[in-house]
């Protein structure tokens, strides 16, 4: 391969990809196919080669680790801004690195460098290596792939879409924003894509290669009626095709984004005090995945911080509550090949009939509780070591109808879409603000609600569930991220409608005064 400056060719690579979009960005060096992802793309352009991956797992583990692993990451991102009707922002940028990981029990030693050459790499395996002190031990001398199956094809590389490609759509999205109503004052809408190209090589001989689209475009509208404003955005996106974004979908983003915030101008405050909640279907999903998610993740029960801790094989809910925590939901935020130890994806059975029957590992929890890894092992770049983190996570639809569970309600809320949330794992205490509601009075929905919070315990509201709906819906959109111990990972959610018996809203002032 021919020698580069590194940083010469992230400072080309990135001007070309921003300007041009090209999939061969600099000429006879980075050739990309929209084929799935084989092995031979840091060899060929990097010279990763089987014999310097032997050398640095031998290195990662010259001081008696238990295991080690190689994460190789190559990111190409792109995002373009369309404000007031003109491009005010377009940038590119490239990640490239390697992180080296050597597990010894429970404790793990990291060591990562931007430059794929043998002696820097050859550093951060020392690095690593240091959290063991024993006998040096080698890694397996050949490597099998495992047969991944592919949950986001893609039949073209966002590497190929030129910025020209991209002006027209988000054009498309301001002018649709403008002509659904003389109330919309300003329009932001942007599009960023992201193709992050991962080859993961451990001690034990597992080699596995994979290419991640990440992408979405999202609509950031500003209404003003009578001297007030209010603003309200949407977004869609996902693990997509560039053909995923058609002028249907432009056309709902641009919809969605201009009705949510030209209600608000008719919102009310709701009281606040203990009552009835509903849970729209789809994005309020977040909040199942803040309060009571995290707390299934291994790693917070191995150290005992988590409610559910011993808590396997136990009641939590009704026995009509069902959630999964899936990899494998085609296209989703946080669908996966395979977790970034290389364990395939899988969908996980969190809660079955209302019994909690197991909780997202990683290699090192599932080695602590004596059971085989979910596919939950997963970092937020190759600058990060992986540790049990959630996918898509997910309540299974029940038997009532929506319009039923409304109904049953007398006086209470319903909420569509939340956002700015606090949880603290360990307890499961948590505060969203509602953005967008309703009020229910006399089981329908009337004034739509603003500046609400919705308080609670994550397990309490569990065992309150009371109504499960058959209308599950997945959050579509392509900007969910989870946050856990600084590090980043994209992920989704969903629910179906359900009610939640009882909850602390914090309105305008209590019921009945």
């Amino acid at each position: 391969m021919k020698k580069i400056d590194r940083r010469e060719f992230m400072k080309t690579a990135v001007a070309a990809g921003a300007v041009a979009g090209c999939s061969r960005i600099i000429p006879g060096v980075w050739v990309e196919s929209a084929e799935a992802a084989s092995p031979g793309f840091f060899e060929s352009e990097f010279g990763i080669t089987d014999s310097l991956c032997r050398k640095a797992l031998d290195r990662a583990l010259s001081k008696g680790g238990d295991f080690a692993d190689l994460y190789f990451e190559h990111t190409i991102s792109n995002y373009v801004s369309l404000e007031d009707g003109k491009v005010d922002r377009v940038f590119g940028e490239i990640d490239l690195g390697v992180g080296i990981r050597t597990v010894k029990g429970d404790q793990t030693g990291y060591g990562f460098t931007q430059e794929l050459t043998e002696e820097s790499m050859l550093a951060a395996a020392s690095t690593a290596a240091s959290i063991a002190e024993g006998t040096p031990k080698k890694a397996a001398s050949k490597y099998i792939s495992p047969a991944i199956k592919n949950y986001y094809p893609l039949t073209r590389l966002f590497s190929d879409v030129s910025l020209s490609s991209k002006l027209p759509i988000v054009k498309r999205v301001n002018e649709k924003c403008f002509s659904l109503s003389n109330l919309v004052l300003k329009v932001n809408v942007t599009f960023h894509d992201k193709q992050k190209r991962i080859m993961i090589i451990n001690s034990d001989g597992v080699r596995a290669d994979d290419i991640l689209p990440l992408n979405f475009m999202n609509a950031s509208v500003v209404a003003e009626k009578e001297g007030r404003q209010e603003r309200a955005g949407w977004n869609f996106g996902g693990r997509q095709e560039f053909s995923y974004y058609t002028n249907e979908i432009m056309d709902r983003l641009a919809d969605e984004a201009v009705s949510r915030a030209v209600i608000l101008f008719d919102a009310v405050q709701p009281p606040a005090g203990e009552m009835p909640v509903v849970l729209g279907p789809g994005v309020t999903g977040i909040l199942l995945h803040e309060a009571i998610g995290h707390g299934m993740e291994a790693d917070f029960n191995r150290k005992g911080v988590s409610t559910y801790s011993g808590m396997t094989g136990k009641k939590v809910a009704e026995s009509f509550v069902n959630i999964v925590d899936n990899g494998t939901n085609e296209r989703q935020l946080g669908t996966i090949n395979f977790d970034d130890e290389g364990t395939l994806s899988q969908n996980t059975t969190l809660v079955e009939n209302g019994i909690l029957t197991g909780y997202l590992h990683d290699r090192i929890s599932a080695k602590h509780y004596n059971v085989k890894p979910t596919g939950n092992g997963r970092r937020e770049s190759y600058k990060y070591f992986p540790m049990p983190r959630m996918r898509n996570t997910y309540m299974l639809p029940g038997s009532a109808k929506p319009e039923d569970v409304i109904k049953s309600v007398k006086n209470g809320i319903y909420v569509k879409d939340m956002a700015n949330g606090q949880v603290k794992i360990g307890e499961g205490d948590f505060a969203f603000f509602v953005s967008q509601g309703f009020m229910i009075e006399d089981g329908k929905l009337t004034k739509p609600i603003k500046d609400v919070n919705i308080m609670g315990n994550g397990p309490k509201m569990l065992q309150n569930i009371t109504m499960v709906a058959d209308d599950l819906e997945m959050y579509h959109g392509g900007t969910g991220q989870c946050g856990k111990d600084n590090q980043r990972v994209p992920v989704s959610f969903g629910l179906p409608t359900c009610l939640v018996k009882s909850m602390t809203v914090g309105g305008l002032q209590k019921q009945g005064v």
